[in-house]
């Protein structure tokens, strides 16, 4: 068969991860590259949520931009899946401004990702999340926009408010300057009424459990944050307990 350089180029792009689309066609172009690695790290991952009897686990995959972390991560949601796990993808790129990034901000999106997710299963109802859409109307009230939280499905509320903030660095700093002193008591809440109810509803699905999977933060622009600080170390080393 003659190389179409255009079909070459396409798959050999190191922009555009492998086994988004067609993971059938993609393990052809697939490498490993564990040996120079120093070991198979997402078998490493796929292990210790395996093996945690279902404990809450958080972890940490690092590596240079365009190294293939994306593609590795896919094929992790894709091994997750297989066994039983219902896993959310989040590309953090999507929905935040990666010049100007803060905890917040990546909490709500995990949140509306998480939730959107599970709106789309069918028949899936967790008790209302009644105290994360009191946080939410609250951050809607101070921004001025024009939603009632609790009338509609948390993904919408979150997806308005951050659409809102991603656009406008004013909507991202006082959104900020609510959401900041509150980070210990939403990841708390987050836990409570969002992911250990869904945790145990998807066991009645069959499911093993729930995984979310962040990417992309790794984009963040290394502009100056706070006290002369980067944006990766100042998320990363000076929040990196949330």
């Amino acid at each position: 068969m003659p190389l179409d350089p255009k079909a070459f180029f396409q798959a050999t792009d190191p922009g555009i991860p492998l086994f988004i689309d067609n993971a059938e066609i993609d393990n052809r172009y697939y490498i490993d590259f564990s040996t120079v690695r120093g070991g198979q790290v997402i078998k490493k991952l796929q292990k210790t949520i395996l093996w945690s009897s279902g404990r809450p686990t958080c972890q940490l995959f690092t590596g240079h931009i365009g190294c293939g972390k994306s593609t590795e991560l896919w094929r992790l949601k894709q091994q997750l899946e297989i066994e039983g796990f219902h896993v959310v993808y989040v590309e953090s790129d999507k929905n935040l401004e990666m010049g100007d990034v803060d905890v917040g901000d990546i909490l709500l999106t995990i949140v509306q990702q998480v939730s959107e997710s599970l709106e789309d299963l069918k028949n899936f109802k967790i008790n209302e999340p009644n105290r994360l859409k009191g946080i939410l109307q609250g951050a809607a009230k101070l921004l001025q926009t024009e939603i009632e939280i609790s009338k509609i499905e948390l993904s919408f509320g979150i997806g308005k408010i951050t659409t809102e903030a991603k656009a406008s660095p004013e909507v991202r700093s006082k959104l900020r300057e609510y959401l900041g002193p509150r980070t210990s008591g939403i990841i708390e809440t987050i836990n409570q009424e969002l992911f250990e109810p869904a945790n145990e509803k998807l066991k009645q699905y069959d499911k093993n459990g729930l995984v979310v999977i962040v990417d992309n933060l790794d984009k963040v622009d290394n502009t100056l944050k706070y006290q002369n600080k980067t944006q990766p170390e100042y998320l990363f080393v000076d929040r990196g307990e949330h």
